[in-house]
């Protein structure tokens, strides 16, 4: 018979393999350094050798958390404390998943003075060796214009990425300036097509009475400042 096959639960009206629940307790409570941190016993849970005994913590902030007592037990032996630890039970509170602070960062957090460090393996860049043709001469215009004069350039995921932030965003074709608008930026005179593969989608507003001058707009987005808006 498999140790799966042998390994039960019992509660608190069950039975004790090694009747150890005392000395499983006593063991709980010199973990939690007083005695009313340690509840009533919850269950035994056990297989041939091992057993754990969980009983209900009472420590303040750990509601519904539990004290696991690891106790051995080899045949004539006496019982073994093996480890005591505070477990989380169904309904107990958690708290959030980490998430690490580079990818906690947003836009609002870099000001002057602040660096942030991007990842050698950032999915969102790719070295510009990779999207240089190997069979061409190129003259410094076109060096510039494909990204070989820097070290890292965006990569589709990281051009994927932009395009959909803009595209969904406040300077897209369903903000509320845009609907309200007599054109869309595509037929602008102040609109500025940017280079590269999203130039037929994006470009920069050069209206200095536009709210959004300076600004990457949708080729469908528009406002009330467009160039050929009529009185």
């Amino acid at each position: 018979m498999s140790r799966a096959t042998k390994k039960n639960s019992a509660k608190v009206s069950g039975v004790d393999p090694f009747d150890a629940a005392e000395l499983a307790r006593a063991a709980a409570i010199e973990d939690a350094k007083k005695s009313e941190y340690v509840g009533e016993l919850i269950s035994i849970e056990n297989d041939e050798h091992v057993a754990s005994y969980l009983f209900h913590a009472a420590l303040p902030g750990y509601v519904g958390w539990r004290w696991a007592v690891t106790v051995t037990k080899i045949e004539s032996d006496q019982p073994t404390i093996c480890d005591v630890v505070l477990l989380p039970g169904p309904d107990s509170l958690l708290a959030p998943e980490w998430i690490p602070y580079s990818n906690r960062i947003t836009s609002d957090d870099v000001v002057a003075g602040t660096i942030v460090p991007t990842a050698a393996d950032d999915p969102r860049l790719t070295p510009s060796s990779a999207i240089l043709p190997s069979d061409e001469e190129l003259d410094l215009h076109e060096l510039f214009e494909l990204g070989g004069t820097r070290l890292r350039v965006l990569s589709i995921e990281g051009r994927d990425q932009a395009a959909k932030r803009w595209y969904e965003g406040d300077r897209g074709p369903d903000s509320d300036l845009a609907r309200l608008a007599p054109k869309n930026c595509g037929s602008c005179g102040f609109y500025l097509p940017i280079s590269g593969s999203l130039r037929q989608a994006f470009g920069v507003c050069a209206n200095a009475i536009s709210p959004e001058d300076a600004r990457v707009v949708s080729v469908n987005h528009g406002c009330g400042a467009h160039s050929e808006a009529i009185n």
